[in-house]
């Protein structure tokens, strides 16, 4: 069994925004593979699918970016899974928009949900992938651009970069970090 947890803030207000990259990746995936509906569990909603034998969970924490950590211990704990069986998913100011990331483990980089995480499970020795959004323009505020919605000119490579972490979350899943990093960390050729 492995847990996919797609970080983002709940609620209407907060869809398509940036800070949500990893919520737009849980949906995606549930969507995909025809899981159920979410139930409400560990202050979240959870749905589940199957890829061969490997039974995958998908979890979006709803206690708010900041508060993460919260979700993702109740969840490990109840289904006495390991560091090891878990993916984080979130957005990254540091990486360039579209760009993904996995990494095996490491510190949070600034990114609030990440640093929650970290401090419920105690650890940073876990599997995180991270989507690029890029760094504000100049004259705008951090958290403004992270709530703030992708535009347009954005969303295509957005889009793009929602579906290869799909791809990437489920090569995890059934094959290991080694291969989807290999696979996926790679800069995607232009079209």
């Amino acid at each position: 069994m492995k847990l996919i947890v797609g970080l983002g803030n709940p609620g209407r207000k907060y869809e398509g925004t940036r800070h949500n990259a990893g919520f737009m990746v849980a949906e995606q995936l549930i969507k995909q593979h025809a899981a159920p509906s979410p139930s409400r569990k560990f202050d979240g909603e959870l749905s589940e699918f199957r890829v061969s034998d490997q039974r995958i969970l998908v979890l979006c924490p709803h206690t708010f970016m900041n508060a993460s950590g919260q979700s993702v211990r109740k969840a490990l704990d109840f289904y006495k899974l390991d560091t090891e069986d878990l993916l984080v998913v979130c957005d990254d100011l540091n990486l360039p928009r579209g760009k993904i990331r996995l990494r095996r483990s490491g510190s949070a980089g600034g990114q609030k949900g990440l640093a929650d995480v970290i401090r419920h499970l105690g650890s940073d020795q876990w599997c995180r992938l991270k989507i690029g959004i890029g760094r504000p323009p100049a004259q705008w505020q951090v958290i403004d651009y992270v709530l703030g919605r992708f535009d347009s000119a954005e969303r295509d490579e957005i889009d793009d970069a929602v579906t290869r972490s799909c791809q990437a979350a489920v090569v995890w899943a059934t094959e290991g970090a080694t291969q989807a990093m290999t696979q996926f960390n790679a800069q995607p050729s232009p079209n």
